[in-house]
């Protein structure tokens, strides 16, 4: 039995934009029902965050969603196994009111939606699937991480000691040596994919904000006879960084292919204008969705900061060196933290 397993898919995410709403598309056409087809995959696990706004979910997302992957699942014969991660929830302390529980009871047939810690038995491997936790339903899932007899976990969880982003690492969150007794640990909650010991953060499918650009995005195919993990790669991006110096390089014959991308261009050293406003031309002649233009750097960062090794890639890099610059006795790593989630924020509710 081979099973594809999804997480974090944020349906609604970025004010429920309809770039980011196509480029789900994309991915369900281009990719994930393509490659469940060749393979014969009936049987889907999701490791929540199913759905991105907690409060609330866009008509037009619920509706485009309903159109490409639950009417198709439907089509296909397929079931999926869902469990609410923390952005399906309402409540930052029960996962009682949920929008899985809310907006797919049309699919009933076809999605079963896990609310308690629960062992999956898919063929000869037995998976234990744990939804969110929090202060609700903390002793139950701690119970059942203790004893239940799964060979696997799939959950959404927040452990410390894994890279929330690309160079930002959780000091808080859950001890990962509570999980040590399963052979494998496959979990969603962090966008970017990473593994250490038995313990898989597998990333989001798809980019969604700044931090995703160049890093690679995947679906995941468990096969539950040899246990494997075969990642499938999702081509399509969304978000392109270019590094400008004119010292080290020729842009005057740039020819990139931007169609269809947010660009950011951080310029490092710009010795001849009129090359680089030729350079800016060719970018915006393109059919773009947003061209940013970051330069001058120290006006931002300040005199007290001096890191050889920093990379200007975007705010948040400028944001840690500076908190990294105050001196203070609070938890920086905590206000890193904060900082990022509400960058986050303000980014979901930029596009519309």
């Amino acid at each position: 039995m081979k099973i594809a397993i999804l997480n974090d898919t944020h349906c609604g995410i970025r004010n429920s934009s309809e770039i980011f709403l196509n480029n789900a598309e994309t991915f369900y056409n281009d990719i994930f029902f393509p490659e469940c087809e060749k393979q014969d995959i009936k049987q889907i696990i999701h490791l929540g965050d199913y759905y991105d706004h907690r409060k609330f979910v866009n008509f037009k997302a619920l509706n485009h969603n309903r159109r490409v992957f639950l009417d198709e699942i439907r089509k296909r014969g397929m079931t999926m196994d869902i469990i609410p991660g923390n952005h399906d929830t309402f409540y930052k302390n029960t996962n009682e009111l949920n929008s899985l529980k809310e907006c797919l009871g049309h699919y009933m047939n076809e999605v079963h939606i896990i609310m308690e810690p629960t062992v999956m038995k898919y063929d000869s491997l037995n998976i234990g699937l744990v939804p969110w936790i929090c202060s609700d339903n903390y002793d139950q899932c701690m119970n059942f991480i203790k004893e239940c007899k799964a060979d696997w976990i799939g959950a959404h969880l927040e452990l410390n000691g894994f890279e929330m982003m690309r160079g930002l690492t959780n000091t808080h969150g859950m001890d990962p040596g509570i999980f040590k007794r399963f052979e494998m640990v496959l979990t969603g909650h962090y966008h970017c994919g990473s593994k250490k010991d038995n313990i898989w953060y597998l990333g989001s499918q798809m980019e969604f904000f700044w931090s995703d650009a160049h890093d690679p995005k995947y679906f995941h195919i468990l096969d539950t006879e040899t246990r494997q993990m075969q990642k499938v790669k999702n081509p399509h991006t969304l978000f392109e960084k270019i590094v400008y110096n004119d010292k080290e390089k020729d842009y005057a014959d740039f020819n990139r292919n931007l169609s269809k991308k947010f660009v950011k261009v951080v310029v490092l050293e710009k010795t001849d204008p009129f090359t680089f406003d030729r350079f800016i031309d060719n970018i915006q002649n393109q059919d773009i969705y947003e061209l940013k233009i970051a330069e001058n750097f120290n006006e931002f960062i300040g005199a007290n900061v001096v890191d050889d090794d920093m990379n200007f890639e975007d705010t948040g890099v400028i944001v840690d060196s500076y908190i990294d610059a105050v001196e203070t006795d609070l938890d920086k790593d905590k206000i890193k933290i904060q900082m990022r989630e509400l960058m986050t924020e303000a980014q979901a509710l930029e596009i519309a």
